[in-house]
């Protein structure tokens, strides 16, 4: 089997995770065809996700004024069997990015659902803590905010940590009965002890009625994790 080709290398870093359980009959709306919902110990989880994309290159090269930049998307998990292989991967309900290439490419080329919308970030690194802060407006500016002690952990095997960051997968859906997938390669992350958050987000206006009531809802867990290199591969459609 040929092995697929790179299509976009970049870092991603300081990745803040909020996970919230929701219902079953939530998901399947945007539930890609041929893939299935994939579960933790019976919960069916959303997260919010903020991080730093660094150095992207696509295809090797850099792109002008397109290098770094902030994205925070909502997504949930799933699993595809291919073959007699489980493939473990994720579906983004919405991607948020304030460069509008980026938005154009994505939406167009690749049926993702991105948008574009002002972004910010704030990172504080202390001795013996840090914070991140994400931060973009939508009508009124929301904020995802963490803090955590500044040493980092291993992720330890069967933990939830890493049900939600061992996902190399991204499936996309592309028709009634067509998906794209895409792999995504990098090492195991380690993630920081974290000590307090906030969450100022409406879930509503930023991702559609079905999650609004997220807006009073707290998460099941909360993570942070350093990230680190990445390699998006080139995709296929099935």
């Amino acid at each position: 089997m040929a092995t697929p080709k790179v299509f976009l290398t970049a870092e991603w870093r300081k990745l803040a995770l909020a996970q919230y359980q929701v219902d079953a009959e939530i998901l399947l709306k945007y539930l890609p065809p041929h893939t299935e919902l994939d579960d933790w110990k019976g919960k069916y989880y959303v997260s919010l996700v903020g991080f730093m994309f660094i150095d992207v290159k696509l295809r090797g090269l850099n792109i002008p004024y397109h290098t770094t930049f902030e994205e925070v998307n909502l997504r949930f998990y799933v699993k595809y069997k291919d073959g007699e292989e489980w493939k473990r991967g994720v579906v983004f309900v919405k991607e948020i990015v304030p460069l509008p290439a980026i938005t154009f490419v994505a939406n167009t080329i690749y049926k993702e659902n991105y948008q574009t919308l002002p972004m910010k970030h704030i990172w504080i690194e202390q001795e013996h803590q840090i914070e991140v802060n994400y931060l973009w407006k939508n009508k009124t500016w929301n904020k995802f905010s963490i803090k955590a002690d500044s040493k980092s952990n291993k992720i330890e095997i069967g933990s939830e940590e890493e049900f939600i960051t061992e996902h190399y997968w991204g499936y996309t859906k592309i028709g009634n009965n067509k998906t794209s997938e895409y792999g995504v390669e990098h090492p195991r992350w380690e993630v920081y002890p974290v000590s307090d958050y906030a969450i100022e987000v409406d879930f509503g206006t930023n991702y559609g009625s079905d999650f609004s009531f997220l807006n009073n809802a707290h998460p099941d867990s909360v993570m942070l994790a350093e990230g680190s290199e990445i390699s998006v591969m080139k995709g296929k459609k099935f």
